[in-house]
């Protein structure tokens, strides 16, 4: 397994984050969003996106850090080949990382078992 993140796993493009939200399927808690949808790529990848609602920069780029840990450790949970861009809500400010990681968690595990139904 690996455990390191590279540019190739992430969402970089903005066309690649627009066609994401018109296409793809949502799951949400009280944290998080996330758009998912069949990757072209071989393997996982993901993008995240903060808006200036949320926070100041140091707050937006703490979720994301976050956001992108959880990803590059749990990645392996998911099979196939997903793009994925999580959302942080506003109430995702000032929460703790044991916190973020169990609402990614639940959004994780969400989009394995739509992963089930669809095999």
């Amino acid at each position: 397994m690996r455990f390191f993140l590279t540019r190739a796993d992430r969402i970089l493009k903005r066309s690649e984050f627009i066609a994401l939200s018109k296409s793809g399927r949502k799951v949400q808690n009280q944290h998080f969003i996330a758009c998912f949808a069949p990757g072209r790529q071989s393997h996982c990848r993901l993008g995240v996106t903060v808006t200036k609602k949320v926070g100041k920069a140091v707050e937006r780029n703490r979720i994301k850090r976050m956001v992108r840990e959880f990803f590059r450790l749990n990645r392996h949970r998911l099979s196939g080949n997903w793009d994925i861009n999580i959302i942080g809500k506003i109430r995702a400010a000032g929460i703790s990382s044991e916190e973020a990681g169990q609402s990614l968690q639940d959004i994780f595990n969400r989009i394995a078992r739509y992963e089930d139904h669809q095999k």
